[in-house]
């Protein structure tokens, strides 16, 4: 036995380090869910290196080791992840680094069409994860997509029913035999209802109970997961080393607890109508021996000795009443209850959906034993209505996760209490605190921009909040100005003003970006004096200059060199400016503001003075300007006020938390 362990520690302790490994030193990005960071990209953050080849390559590479390592992570997330690098990548054209580019795709290469890439290859990982099509178009809609058009809708439709074919076409040829143990397992399919299923009104009370605690459940699951995850932090700002060995820890503890915990569950009988071999001692099967004599089994053995697919098939499965006890379905709900908090986190590519699912339904499980002959319900059912209330309590999605588990459990008529369920649930964690996805977006520190405005952003306008030193360019400016502007601010946007002779008065003309002044520096389109060029400073480029750049480290400043007669010369940066920016007045509502920059997706806001006679612009709005944190900051005496509003509106949050 001994042997045995050391087998099972050493292997799971190799797969946890390649996982690691590759993780921190190639693609860092790719560790975690990616869902957060697919969303906030969505949302208008650009993180650095999200979708990268490199991060493609270890998002899969680290997922599948990561999973077989026995951690209780997920490949959900994971997938969405993968297909939105593989969107991304195609929006750009390929990889130039690696020599994969084509060039037809550059008809893609702007921010709207990468960004509906993105969103159909979040909807094709949800699609591929879980054999659920329309499931992934609405998760797309409902969970990640920001900004959602008609056209966008039957593109990801389509983007699914192609991943539906596919899914179908190897399902096929696996079970045909040709794929050897890879057809075993591996493709989500609890068809575990296909027979009728009745219930009458007696039932409603007994599910409406398990959605308010899966509601509880879930919301202090992301409180523990949102304090692990800071702590992870700290260790991990301390270097590479330290993240290796924060995830070695967590195997070798993960190890030691699954193998552990089935010698405290005792021996069943094996049932006399199963269905396949009782005991099994192979790869696969729902009956694991373990240290049972012949003609039982250890049923959280079977449990734990299992892939999470064939887990979660086990709990759904009906008519299955006596095979698992009170203690072992208890043991497996904490174990994965708090495994899965601890083991996300950790530099490897890992997912939650799939964890969330399997704690549910053993939670689900328990409740249905304990309900036993008091209910019309089956207990598999209460395991799939547990895993339904434990997915809406933590990711508070409702229509996507009600289509996903219809077309997991493949039986519409669980619609009614599905929905009932996770709209219970829903309500329930959302008195408590955000999301699963929200509060790690938070703890990343991605400014997302919710679709709600905050109560005191009425009271307050855009010059409330706008800040300088307003860094501003001429219409005809020095290089070394300019120069000088790139290498002490980082800013991305810059105001471009006419001034006397060029016009009566000083007048915005517009707005022009860091990437395209970089573009005109490295192409030194100078001019010895400070005279209009017209549009002829047009045909030194070409579109492709000023499209967007991919993944890859755009052009820096500190890159370039110029001599001291260039930086004497100047630049007209006249046809280059964006002359009809979005602007708002300085006196405009702030949550008016917040609406607008939202809801056209943009990146920058310019402000205008009310009074003319001043600038003729006050500042820039940017994303950063409407966060809670930097508003509350500049006007502490909001965020008292905000302070006693919530505790009047919840004072059970601030004694339970």
């Amino acid at each position: 036995m001994g042997w045995l362990f050391l087998c099972f520690s050493v292997s799971n302790l190799i797969l946890t380090l390649v996982a690691s490994i590759i993780t921190a030193f190639i693609a860092p990005a790719a560790a975690g869910s990616g869902i957060p960071e697919v969303k906030a990209y969505l949302n208008g953050v650009d993180a650095p290196g999200i979708f990268s080849f490199r991060t493609l390559f270890v998002k899969i590479i680290g997922s599948i080791t990561a999973v077989s390592s026995s951690l209780l992570v997920g490949k959900a997330g994971p997938m969405v992840h993968t297909g939105a690098c593989v969107a991304a990548l195609l929006g750009q054209g390929g990889s130039k680094r690696f020599k994969l580019t084509w060039r037809w795709l550059r008809f893609f290469k702007n921010d709207r069409d990468r960004r509906d890439l993105v969103t159909c290859g979040s909807a094709a990982g949800i699609a591929a994860a879980f054999r659920a099509p329309v499931g992934g178009v609405l998760f797309a809609l409902e969970e990640m997509a920001s900004w959602w058009r008609s056209a966008l809708l039957w593109r990801s439709f389509f983007t699914t029913a192609v991943v539906a074919i596919v899914l179908r076409a190897l399902i096929d040829f696996c079970l045909s035999g040709k794929c050897g143990l890879f057809g075993k397992g591996g493709l989500i399919m609890f068809d575990v209802y296909s027979e009728s299923v009745t219930y009458h009104l007696i039932d409603v009370l007994p599910v409406l109970t398990l959605g308010a605690i899966g509601g509880i459940l879930g919301s202090l699951y992301n409180f523990l997961l949102d304090k692990v995850l800071r702590i992870y932090n700290r260790i991990n700002e301390k270097g590479v080393v330290y993240k290796i060995l924060l995830a070695c820890a967590i195997s070798i503890f993960t190890s030691c607890l699954l193998f552990g915990l089935p010698w405290l569950a005792s021996c069943q009988p094996c049932p006399s109508d199963a269905s396949e071999a009782c005991p099994t001692m192979g790869q696969s099967g729902n009956f694991k021996k373990f240290q049972c004599p012949p003609g039982q089994y250890n049923d959280l053995a079977s449990l734990i000795f299992n892939t999470n697919d064939e887990s979660v098939t086990n709990l759904f499965s009906k008519n299955t009443n006596f095979e698992f006890q009170y203690s072992s379905i208890l043991i497996f709900f904490v174990t994965c209850y708090f495994l899965s908090i601890i083991s996300y986190g950790i530099v490897a590519p890992a997912g939650l959906f799939i964890p969330a699912i399997v704690t549910g339904a053993s939670y689900g499980r328990f409740v249905g034993m304990l309900v036993g002959p008091h209910s019309n319900l089956d207990q598999g059912l209460y395991a799939v209505l547990g895993a339904a209330s434990f997915l809406g309590g933590s990711m508070r999605m409702t229509v996507s996760l009600c289509v996903i588990i219809l077309e997991l459990t493949n039986n519409l008529l669980l619609l009614p209490l599905i929905m009932l369920v996770l709209l219970v649930s829903k309500t329930v964690a959302d008195a408590f605190n955000s999301s699963i996805y929200d509060l790690i977006m938070n703890a990343k520190g991605f400014p997302y921009l919710e679709t709600h405005t905050e109560p005191y952003m009425r009271q307050l306008t855009v010059g409330d909040v706008v800040r300088g030193p307003l860094q501003v360019f001429q219409g005809i400016e020095k290089v070394g100005n300019i120069v000088h502007v790139l290498s002490t601010t980082r800013h991305n946007g810059f105001p471009v003003i006419d001034e006397p002779p060029l016009s009566e008065s000083p007048v915005l003309y517009g707005l022009i970006l860091r990437a395209h002044v970089i573009e005109l520096l490295k192409k030194k389109a100078f001019v010895p004096t400070p005279v209009p060029t017209g549009t002829d400073a047009l045909k030194l480029f070409y579109a492709g200059d000023f499209l967007k750049r991919g993944s890859g480290n755009g052009d820096k400043i500190e890159d370039l060199h110029f001599t001291e007669e260039e930086m004497e010369m100047f630049l007209d940066l006249h046809p280059f400016t964006n002359a009809s920016p979005y602007t708002v007045v300085e006196t405009m509502s702030l949550a008016k503001a917040l609406i607008l920059f939202r809801e056209v997706g943009l990146r920058h806001l310019m402000v205008t003075p009310k009074i003319s006679g001043r600038s003729p612009v006050v500042g820039i709005l940017t994303r950063h300007d409407f966060m809670p944190e930097h508003i509350l900051d500049l006007h502490p005496m909001l965020a008292r006020s905000r302070w006693k509003r919530l505790r009047i509106r919840a004072p059970r949050l601030f004694k339970l938390f």
